[in-house]
């Protein structure tokens, strides 16, 4: 097959890392070509370089086999080549057609007092939108607003925008990190309407069965090189794992019997309010014991962010009582929860969970900071601080050239450890996880995984709230499944079969 665009000898060198080390990648026309790699193997970096955000070092860019030079985004688009970030990039005030618009704002002589898009030719950009939505079945509206759609909506907003410039090379980054299995599926379709049509697509993602259902070919990367190419006929998801490891990987969480103990956390008819001020989570009651792990299943979006958040003291509960052993926790700030022994892993790691312009030592320090032995009479004992941020690093196997490294300019994996590292350097009594891995490599899922588990055993009381499926099955001693708000049932592991709980996330419920 002819390429469509060829990448030979990218290196890409940033202050103490080697991100990109004589990369040489190719895609050929109409293929679904994967890219797999741990958070930090430069997968990204090697994707911004060829869609023009990054300026390699050395090596060169070709499409359609005669080199390009690449300076920015508009040259990538120029040889038509688009990319879908993992966070989408639209305005949530805005219509589907005014976000596309952005950018590529053509003017026409209607006058300026009838709004601030008035003179662009909004009408014929929602003629392009339902042509190209009816052509790749995307299923679009042009003139809804973005923030009324659902992510997985979103999501084709996003390669929409990239369809309006032409693209023929199609960048897709974490694609269905956000999207339920359901919308993944749709995603899929999409993907090979379009391979159908004459788009070609790489396909970064850390999801292996995904890679094996949808890809054509699929390359790995480690530290920063390509360590090898394959198929999905000729692949497994172990080897593929052992290839973007450098070992073997355990895919399948290994844990004995939960033994549960005492009553931990005891949630008694919470409601709470969602930003839009509607009610998101409805009267409900459950409680963790320590010693097992309570998973909490549902499509995102069904009330898990605001019940979490109440529980974590993010948010204000309606109404309703929080139990933490004897005490309430309900409505009172975080450090208070954090101080009677919670620990939390934040849905959004990058809002709740670090503050990015800090280093790493900082963010590991962050729920302790004003307590011994961090600190003595309000000043910081900044040799402890520092021996603490070591031990951590090691510990947790944070990748990051040193513990003054600003948290922000680490992988997601790495990001994602520090936070794991704080919270289980102290004495907690009840761990909550929200979406603990999502976006995450193989390698460091197994690592959070065992964590989990680790704390389990250690006797925590852990409440998981995870749109994976599969973790959650994997991890949880129960199962309760969230529906628009209430909890509809709460099923022993052993009782929850994927059909099972797939029925209930979609509001079905048995007749006993």
């Amino acid at each position: 097959m002819p390429l469509a665009l060829e990448a030979r000898g990218i290196t890409k060198r940033f202050p103490g890392v080697l991100a990109n080390d004589k990369v040489d990648f190719q895609l050929e026309q109409g293929e679904i070509h994967a890219l797999l790699g741990e958070n930090g193997a430069g997968k990204t970096t090697l994707m911004n370089i060829l869609y023009g955000l990054y300026k390699a070092d050395e090596g060169e860019i070709l499409v359609d086999g005669k080199p390009i030079t690449m300076t920015d985004p508009k040259d990538a688009i120029r040889h038509g080549i688009g990319m879908v970030h993992q966070h989408f990039m639209l305005v949530p005030v805005m219509t589907v057609a005014e976000n596309v618009m952005l950018g590529d704002e053509t003017p026409t002589p209607r006058s300026a007092w009838m709004g601030p898009l008035s003179h662009l030719n909004v009408k014929a950009v929602e003629e392009k939108i339902r042509e190209l939505s009816t052509r790749y079945g995307l299923a679009v509206d042009p003139t809804e607003y973005v923030q009324t759609l659902p992510v997985g909506v979103q999501q084709r907003v996003e390669i929409i925008k990239v369809l309006y410039r032409d693209a023929r090379i199609l960048i897709l980054d974490e694609p269905t990190a956000v999207l339920t299995p359901q919308e993944a599926q749709d995603m899929f379709k999409i993907m090979q309407s379009l391979v159908d049509q004459g788009v070609s697509i790489i396909f970064i993602t850390h999801k292996l069965k995904e890679v094996l259902a949808i890809a054509d070919r699929i390359t790995v990367m480690r530290a920063g090189r390509v360590v090898g190419s394959t198929t999905p006929a000729q692949a497994t998801e172990a080897q593929l794992a052992a290839m973007m490891v450098g070992r073997e990987v355990i895919l399948e969480v290994k844990k004995g019997e939960a033994q549960p103990g005492a009553e931990i956390l005891k949630v008694e008819n919470l409601s709470v309010i969602d930003d839009r001020k509607h009610k998101a989570v409805r009267g409900v009651s459950f409680a963790v014991s320590a010693g097992e792990v309570l998973g909490v299943a549902g499509v995102q979006g069904n009330g898990q962010t605001e019940l979490v958040e109440a529980i974590t003291g993010l948010r204000k509960a309606e109404s309703g009582h929080i139990h933490l052993g004897d005490t309430d926790l309900v409505n009172h700030a975080p450090r208070w929860v954090f101080e009677h022994g919670t620990a939390h892993v934040p849905e959004d790691r990058q809002k709740h969970g670090l503050v990015l312009s800090y280093s790493v030592r900082d963010n590991l320090t962050l729920v302790s900071y004003y307590q011994p032995p961090f600190s003595k009479g309000g000043v910081l004992e900044e040799d402890f601080i520092a021996a603490n941020a070591a031990k951590l690093i090691k510990e947790f196997d944070i990748r990051t050239p040193s513990a003054q490294t600003a948290v922000s300019t680490l992988s997601g994996g790495n990001q994602q450890k520090v936070i794991v590292a704080r919270e289980l350097n102290r004495p907690v009594k009840l761990l909550v996880a929200a979406q603990p891995t999502r976006g995450l490599d193989v390698g460091s899922i197994e690592f959070i995984h065992h964590r989990i588990i680790e704390q389990r055993d250690a006797g925590c009381a852990v409440l998981l709230a995870s749109a994976e499926l599969d973790e959650i099955l994997s991890l949880s001693d129960r199962v309760a499944v969230m529906y628009k708000g209430e909890i509809l049932d709460i099923l022993p592991i052993k009782e929850a079969t994927r059909e099972r709980v797939g029925l209930l996330m979609a509001g079905v419920q048995e007749q006993r």
